[in-house]
């Protein structure tokens, strides 16, 4: 889990009411780090995370935590995330697009192959799970604070609305895969020119949420 209580660029947790979601999803899916105040950083979802790929937390367990950050208060967000959950209820088809990126030192060539993954409809898409989401999935298990060079990020409607055209994002959704790297080197070539961490680029482009 990161050392940090709340990340640079990152300006304030997501709020959600814990009550209501808990209620509305499975409850085998609820992961014990999130914590009852019901404000969640992303270092709450990075200790799902990192507990994910220790084995003490299981696919769907991360995915609900991932949801629960990314949907916040919208009021479907629980409806949807439920309906991503009970289409893999073992878990094993989140586990097979992250296999790749539970490593230590995943790279570029496990990115292609993860963000690839979640795109394939007989072994591990979800319903309601696009690139706006999975891409947080990536970000959050994938992610290696500490060792520059090429990291997954988040690309969602947000962060590709307020990109330069050298970020090498056309679209304001449905990216591919080479969209998608290509953001990610990009912000690479920024952390490095600014010496702060790639997901602080990405925070900055998404103005810290």
């Amino acid at each position: 889990m990161t050392d940090v209580l709340v990340l640079p660029g990152e300006r304030a947790p997501v709020t959600v009411d814990i009550s209501r979601w808990r209620a509305g999803l499975p409850p085998d899916t609820w992961p014990g780090a999130l914590p009852a105040s019901g404000e969640v950083w992303r270092r709450d979802v990075f200790a799902v995370a990192d507990a994910y790929r220790a084995g003490s937390a299981s696919a769907r367990h991360l995915l609900t935590a991932v949801l629960v950050w990314a949907y916040g208060p919208i009021g479907y967000g629980p409806w949807r995330a439920t309906r991503s959950l009970d289409a893999d209820p073992n878990g094993k088809r989140l586990a097979y697009a992250l296999e790749e990126v539970s490593t230590p030192a995943p790279d570029e060539g496990a990115l292609r192959t993860a963000y690839r993954r979640f795109g394939d409809p007989d072994h591990a898409s979800l319903p309601w799970l696009g690139p706006g989401l999975f891409t947080k999935v990536l970000y959050f298990v994938g992610y290696r604070r500490g060792v520059g060079g090429v990291q997954p990020l988040i690309l969602d409607r947000v962060v590709a609305g307020l990109l330069p055209a050298e970020a090498g994002v056309g679209r304001r959704n449905g990216w591919s895969c080479e969209e998608w790297l290509a953001y990610l080197r990009w912000a690479a070539e920024q952390a490095q020119a600014r010496a702060v961490e790639a997901d602080e680029v990405e925070m900055t482009a998404a103005g810290g949420g």
